[in-house]
């Protein structure tokens, strides 16, 4: 699962981070960025703003909850991400590359390299495991030969080898968030985006989700989490972006879902 990094332009990490966060190593070397957004607000014909002015930078292998309050921003982050909407104004870059020149012929093309899970797990019915996971891969018309392998090889990742031919139905809600996250994965993205993965699930199936995530993290994939959930958050200690009317107010690393002062 590790990635292996196409050439992309080296960027300073974010100035969000309160001035009295410890150095970070990107702050004296530069680091292969993987998504940058620059200045980016994002506002609609019905005068609502989501997004005032957003910096946000995430490097190369870097696992990044992002909190804040309904309403807050998240889910419209998450679209511009994702190419499903552009931004009013400023930049948001994936490896480099402007989403918002591109044409629309090559949205699938990008979209292959971001992972993206909801809490609605959102499998096909009739499918089993293994067929939903392949499927990803089908419909970029990439060969049998590499798909058989590649669904193998998520499905040992995220621990479902005995589950492959079940159908969702058949299925825990944590089996199937980890069908979905497989799904996600099969296809080797440099950026996997949770959306509230854990949204559905009980405490107990909610932590071995999140174990999960920061396994995959370990083996070089970059995350982003987006997630209400306080207690995951200050568990785990990772970097938190926290926003706020839709504006970053926050950017440390091992960092609880709250301010801590």
């Amino acid at each position: 699962m590790a990635m292996v990094s196409p050439a992309t332009p080296d960027f300073k990490p974010s100035q969000n981070r309160r001035p009295d966060a410890p150095d970070r190593p990107e702050d004296s070397v530069p680091t292969r960025i993987v998504l940058a957004m620059q200045g980016v607000t994002k506002s609609y014909p019905n005068g609502r703003v989501a997004l005032r002015g957003v910096d946000l930078m995430i490097p190369e292998g870097d696992f990044v909850f992002l909190v804040g309050p309904s309403g807050a921003g998240k889910s419209t982050v998450i679209k511009l991400l994702i190419r499903e909407e552009l931004p009013t104004k400023g930049l948001v870059l994936l490896d480099g590359r402007d989403l918002g020149r591109l044409k629309r012929r090559d949205v699938p093309k990008v979209r292959r390299r971001i992972g993206v899970v909801f809490q609605d797990f959102k499998l096909l019915p009739n499918k089993t495991v293994r067929d939903n996971v392949g499927f990803a891969l089908e419909v970029t018309g990439t060969p049998r030969r590499q798909i058989i392998p590649a669904v193998d090889r998520v499905l040992r990742v995220v621990g479902l080898t005995g589950q492959a031919d079940q159908l969702p139905g058949q299925l825990s809600g944590g089996e199937q968030q980890r069908t979905a996250i497989a799904r996600a994965l099969v296809h080797n993205p440099r950026l996997f985006i949770a959306d509230e993965p854990t949204g559905n699930l009980d405490p107990v199936i909610s932590w071995e989700i999140i174990q999960l995530l920061l396994r995959i993290n370990e083996l070089g994939v970059t995350v982003l989490m987006a997630t209400h959930n306080a207690d995951v958050v200050t568990a785990v200690r990772r970097r938190v972006v926290a926003l706020e009317n839709g504006r970053i107010v926050r950017d440390e690393l091992g960092a609880a879902y709250h301010r801590e002062d």
